[in-house]
């Protein structure tokens, strides 16, 4: 019955708190404050906009080309078309569930191109870890360059990757207390599976390619975050702290909540706000750049999972 209610805690909670704060944004804002958050969004200008969902897209294929790289050596050839599909509907499955997308994504790879769940799934887990690591580093930049804010909540999110560790260690736990045959000899073979999966970036026959992507990625992200603040005249002249320390704390909040609802423009705001910019330009700028990122993977998610089984017959 425990397990029962913490599954289901594990699940609504995220999308509580993202609700919850949208709540909070709406009714600590007087409707003064309303109106002109809402003047700010429906003014924007659009071309920067578009720009923004178009490094998003960018940011999608990029690491659907770094996994077909990683899936190379493991002796699976997949479609880069499909590759990209995967990826839409995990980001899809994520605003839902968070983290559900990772084995949506790899049991895609397994339903619809016989690749082995154990190893999809590996190459996933090296994926999250070099996205980690990423942003450990953009956080400690970002600390380094703070003239006005501190960040040590930040350094919570590493803790992902000790969610990683403490994964192995449960599984591995669980291998040698196991007194039943079958089940080890099961067990060892996930392993193996997830062995190989995540050691597939060792065999990567293009390595600098794959260091680009791996940087790109994260770069198409900051851009199409930065690029947005032009859409804004109020925010248009910001340099180039202010905008670091946002996007680190947007970041942030996509692994709080659902894709970050609620909490994404409420943490924009709070850095933004900072610099001299009115509190409700902040926060319309945390609304813009949200809504546009997330209507991006709403659409182009569905539209993925309406075509995978059409180009899959």
């Amino acid at each position: 019955m425990l397990k029962f209610a913490l599954k289901w805690f594990k699940n609504l909670f995220p999308p509580l708190l993202g609700f919850f704060l949208i709540y909070y944004s709406y009714t600590n804002t007087s409707v003064e404050d309303r109106n002109t958050i809402y003047l700010t969004i429906i003014n924007v200008s659009y071309p920067y906009i578009i720009l923004s969902v178009f490094f998003g897209m960018l940011s999608h294929i990029s690491r659907s080309m770094r996994w077909q790289q990683m899936l190379s050596p493991l002796g699976y050839k997949v479609r880069i078309s499909n590759l990209i599909m995967f990826v839409l509907i995990a980001f899809l499955s994520n605003l839902g569930i968070p983290r559900s997308g990772e084995i949506l994504r790899a049991s895609s790879a397994t339903f619809y191109n016989d690749i082995p769940f154990e190893k999809s799934f590996g190459t996933i887990i090296t994926e999250r870890i070099i996205d980690v690591l990423i942003l450990g580093t953009i956080i400690f930049s970002g600390i380094l360059i703070s003239s006005k804010i501190s960040l040590p909540e930040y350094s919570k999110n590493i803790s992902q990757s000790f969610i990683l560790i403490s994964f192995f260690i449960l599984v591995f736990t669980t291998l040698y207390i196991s007194k039943k045959k079958e089940l080890k000899l099961k067990m060892l073979s996930i392993l193996d599976g997830l062995k190989k999966g995540i050691l597939s970036i060792n065999s990567v026959k293009n390595k600098p390619l794959f260091v680009f992507h791996t940087f790109f990625i994260w770069l198409c992200y900051f851009l199409m975050f930065f690029i947005v603040k032009f859409s804004i005249p109020e925010t248009a002249n910001l340099n180039f702290e202010p905008i670091l320390l946002a996007f680190i704390a947007g970041a942030i909040t996509m692994a709080l909540t659902n894709g970050g609802i609620g909490a994404y423009p409420l943490a924009i705001a709070a850095v933004i706000s900072q610099y001299n910019v009115p509190y409700e330009s902040a926060l319309a700028l945390g609304w813009v750049v949200w809504s546009s990122q997330t209507i991006m993977i709403i659409i182009f998610g569905s539209l993925s999972f309406i075509f995978l089984p059409i180009l899959n017959k």
